[in-house]
């Protein structure tokens, strides 16, 4: 049954086990005349919560910041990390301050307020995030999550209208963010770059012992971890790849030592298709570019590596275990694929198929969730205009499609059947720039009805929904001057 009234909420916080070095215990900074934004009925429901019961004020006070459940043991966590391939040295949670976890169906999850004031590790920051950010990260967090993509969750959105100063003057908000860990691979280099090898294995078999209990009878059970933590990213990002996300900023304090999609900053769903494209404003030299995010991520992997090798002690080892993510990866983005493309067997050519096509969907700059989603609507003997109508150079299109055809043929493809299959894979609906702009604006003058509105459409990626076909339109001419840094 959920908890009636936030004080009821039965917090416990296993991080909070560790030893102090671990982390800061401190509360929130209060926030004045905070207001209800949004909230999400999923994420409520894996922690036992009604998400209806969201919109109290206790519930917005607690998930604000200004008032703290007495099961609740607040704490930041110190990590360090590479940012844009370089030693940032001690990062840590600057304005993020975990409350603790509730047990749910599927498990427990931390529960993470992000904006809820200065920390010891907020540096040169304010400890607040903004409307705008927050909105954005709220989003795309069950976004991803319906998408069946790896992810942290967002519980809800509080707002604010204390002033906050970015490129220009904003309000603060808060959201609730939420994962079985935070731990990061940073968390890790932290104690590697300090030489402090018990804190290290201190941490390590915290995660073994807590979410990996599977390893904890390895004959090395820190080699063990590592392995499938770079398994569990590759296939992660296999699922980026596959749905054209870009996460922005793949810093090593950003990456999840679960292999899930963690900190929505400056990211974006492809369109206009290009391998070399950046979301990231701030990353001017392209190292987050979509194409760089796979030898990104292994390069992050590498890292990991190193931050464990004291308790590994074995370098080759160390070695051969980070070369299961080339594998790993490409496994499972050929399954992504070949689901994408309504394929049932594999054959010795569909790699060519599959370059073949994004070689065109390169040089006709085509909207990538459109093509996928139309592919799905391609007959074998019937007309494809709505997908043709896609490419400049429909000549080349319609030699591609005969490729495709003849493969379909080839493994007695029903038209009906595939395209149920496809649309169960390929989303009509993802969180497209202009869509969350649009929202935010609205917000920005106190109206939340599109945030939420466009939160309902996106938990049903897959679905048809003929009332919202709009948001699933080409974005228009005002949407390429959008752009989205690190600034948050």
């Amino acid at each position: 049954m959920s908890p009636r009234t936030a004080d009821d909420l039965p917090f416990d916080n296993s991080f909070a086990e560790l030893p102090p070095a671990f982390y800061t215990r401190l509360m929130p900074t209060p926030l004045p005349a905070p207001y209800f934004v949004a909230a999400s009925g999923p994420a409520a429901r894996l922690v036992g919560l009604d998400g209806a019961d969201l919109t109290h004020d206790d519930f917005v006070a607690v998930f604000t910041g200004n008032q703290v459940p007495p099961r609740s043991q607040p704490l930041a966590a110190v990590y360090s990390g590479h940012q844009f391939g370089h030693w940032a040295g001690q990062l840590g949670d600057g304005r993020a301050i975990l409350l603790g976890d509730l047990a749910g169906p599927e498990g427990r999850m931390e529960l993470q307020l992000k904006g809820a004031g200065m920390t010891p590790y907020s540096r040169m920051g304010d400890g607040r995030a903004v409307l705008r950010s927050s909105i954005r990260e709220f989003l795309c967090s069950e976004a991803m999550a319906a998408l069946g993509i790896p992810t942290t969750r967002a519980l809800m959105v509080t707002g604010s209208n204390k002033g906050v100063i970015r490129e220009t003057m904003e309000t603060a908000a808060v959201v609730t963010r939420m994962a079985p860990s935070f731990v990061r691979f940073g968390s890790f280099e932290h104690w590697r770059y300090r030489d402090k090898p018990e804190e290290l294995r201190t941490l390590a078999d915290y995660v073994i012992d807590t979410f990996y209990p599977e390893l904890a009878g390895s004959p090395n059970r820190y080699l063990a971890l590592l392995e499938e933590v770079t398994r569990r990213t590759a296939r992660m990002i296999a699922h980026w790849q596959a749905v054209g996300f870009m996460h922005g900023v793949m810093n090593t304090d950003n990456m999840s030592i679960l292999g899930i999609t963690l900190d929505y900053g400056p990211f974006g769903f492809m369109e206009a298709f290009d391998v070399d494209h950046i979301c990231n404003h701030t990353d001017q030299g392209g190292r987050y570019s979509y194409a760089n995010q796979v030898p990104v991520g292994h390069w992050n992997c590498y890292a990991l590596a190193n931050a464990l090798l004291p308790l590994i002690g074995d370098t080759e080892a160390a070695q051969a275990a980070l070369e299961v993510y080339v594998d790993a990866y490409g496994e499972k983005f050929d399954e992504l694929i070949h689901a994408k493309l309504g394929l049932k067997s594999v054959h010795e050519n569909d790699r060519v198929l599959a370059d073949d096509m994004f070689k065109l969907m390169q040089e006709n700059h085509v909207d990538f969730t459109l093509f996928f989603r139309r592919l799905g609507d391609l007959t074998l003997d019937g007309d494809d205009a709505p997908l043709r109508d896609l490419f400049l150079d429909r000549p080349a299109f319609d030699a591609w499609a005969a490729q495709y055809r003849a493969r379909l043929r080839q493994e007695g493809s029903v038209d009906a059947e595939r395209r149920v299959a496809m649309h169960a894979v390929n989303p009509k609906y993802v969180l497209r720039n202009y869509l969350a702009q649009v929202a935010i604006e609205k917000a920005q003058n106190g109206d939340f009805e599109e945030v939420r509105r466009l939160l309902a459409v996106l938990e049903r990626p897959f679905d048809e929904q003929p009332e919202h076909e709009a948001y699933a339109a080409l974005p228009p001419d005002w949407a390429s001057h959008l752009e989205v840094s690190c600034s948050s």
